[in-house]
């Protein structure tokens, strides 16, 4: 017979008091701790600080210039004359910004064109084909690029990228005028908005890219592998893995660039012909551009043009909010959607 050492009841209560003794429950609580709730505060603070001063901005431009929209109308928006005379000491004006409207989505809308299909381009290659010595020098060059001020842009479109853009601009005249974007009344290519949206194309070229590389970069490691397990090469892996997590984030990125490129300043007074003409054709040399405008009327402007161009700072300060209000919803659509 075998023989168990059944402990007594004594025994198990004394072990039960010693355990809970030894280890007593902590007491689980929600309530975060003060670093948190300052850490969250300065957020806050901050977050909200960002909503004041882009309020502020629209109530100081839609005061100055509520007098321009009072007297125009809705033809300060579709207009395409702007004149300012003073007749009996008292000045008076016709104001219209259409054509600079135009010319704003025209360049900006080209320059992503170009801009965007480069940028992913890039950030793939950086991402999985770049060696590491290479991927460190580019990525440095292309975060110098970003802190660029814009005069620097606007000299070297100038000088530099305008004698060669106006050749390029010729051929695509001479082969593709057949296509009504590509045609021109007459051939002037000089200061046309296709060398100004050359120009943004360089300049969000960096945005875009470091958006788009810090998505492609967070692609699930295990997707990734279980493809290259079905033995897929790279360029599939890619394309069937990491363009599709990747896709909102390259719409998000060509959507700040887009943001930078409507209300780009400097460097497009530098490379365009500023004209008030309703100009679709992009190798044209005449074009518009609002910010460009605020800045070339600027200077010499009475009381009432200086109102005016502040409706038309206005006008895109909302067209810059619409148009990041559609990227949110376009962003969210494809996170939705999975693609």
């Amino acid at each position: 017979m075998g023989y168990t050492n059944t402990p007594h009841s004594g025994q198990d209560a004394r072990v039960s008091t010693t355990v809970r003794n030894t280890f007593a429950p902590r007491e689980i609580s929600t309530k975060p701790r003060p670093s948190d709730r300052l850490f969250r505060a300065i957020l806050n603070v901050m977050s909200y600080s960002s909503l004041l001063i882009l309020t502020l901005i629209g109530a100081f431009l839609i005061f100055r210039g509520f007098e321009t929209f009072r007297e125009q109308g809705f033809k300060f928006i579709t207009g395409f004359e702007w004149t300012s005379n003073v007749v009996d000491g008292v000045e008076k004006g016709t104001f219209g910004i259409g054509a600079m409207i135009i010319g704003t989505l025209l360049i900006a809308f080209t320059a992503i064109a170009i801009g965007v299909p480069i940028s992913a381009m890039t950030a793939l290659y950086l991402n999985f084909y770049a060696p590491a010595k290479t991927k460190a020098l580019l990525t440095t060059i292309l975060d110098l690029m970003a802190a660029f001020p814009s005069i620097l842009f606007g000299l070297w479109g100038y000088f530099v990228l305008a004698p060669m853009a106006e050749y390029w601009a010729k051929l695509l005249y001479k082969y593709f005028r057949w296509i009504p974007i590509f045609d021109a009344p007459q051939p002037a290519f000089t200061r046309s908005p296709f060398i100004a949206a050359l120009v943004l194309t360089v300049m969000i070229i960096p945005i875009v890219t470091s958006v788009s590389r810090e998505v492609f970069s967070q692609a699930p490691l295990d997707r990734i592998q279980a493809a290259y397990a079905l033995g897929a090469t790279k360029w599939t892996m890619i394309r069937t893995v990491v363009i599709p997590f990747g896709a909102s984030g390259v719409v998000g990125g060509a959507m700040l660039g887009l943001g930078r490129a409507m209300g780009e300043t400097v460097a497009i007074y530098m490379v365009l012909n500023i004209a008030f003409i309703n100009n679709l054709h992009i190798l044209y040399g005449v074009g518009g551009n609002v910010a460009s405008m605020i800045v070339q009327k600027w200077g010499e402007s009475g009381l009432v043009e200086s109102k005016a161009l502040l409706a038309a700072g206005f006008v895109l300060f909302m067209l810059t909010l619409i148009v990041n209000s559609i990227a949110n919803l376009i962003v969210r659509y494809a996170v939705k959607s999975g693609k």
